[in-house]
């Protein structure tokens, strides 16, 4: 998978993969879709952050990515 997704192609992802699934938003099938779901996060709506980084954290885990963020890993934190 390149490190863009085409429309068609986000189409074609579950839910399940979207750090936002509910809004289809900021999805993250590989690695390097983490990475980028981290470098976007201060994008992310100020309500919905503590899910993102929680949905970041646990697919960073997955894929086996450090997340190096010191604010994801706060709001994924307080979100426990």
């Amino acid at each position: 998978m390149t490190d863009r997704l085409s429309y068609k192609n986000k189409k074609e992802l579950p839910d399940s993969v979207y750090g936002l699934p509910e809004r289809r938003e900021y999805p993250m099938p590989d690695a390097a879709h983490v990475r980028a779901a981290e470098a976007y996060f201060r994008y992310c709506p100020e309500d919905l952050k503590p899910r993102l980084a929680t949905a970041i954290v646990e697919r960073a885990r997955e894929y086996g990515v450090d997340v190096e963020s010191p604010t994801v890993l706060s709001y994924a934190r307080e979100s426990r």
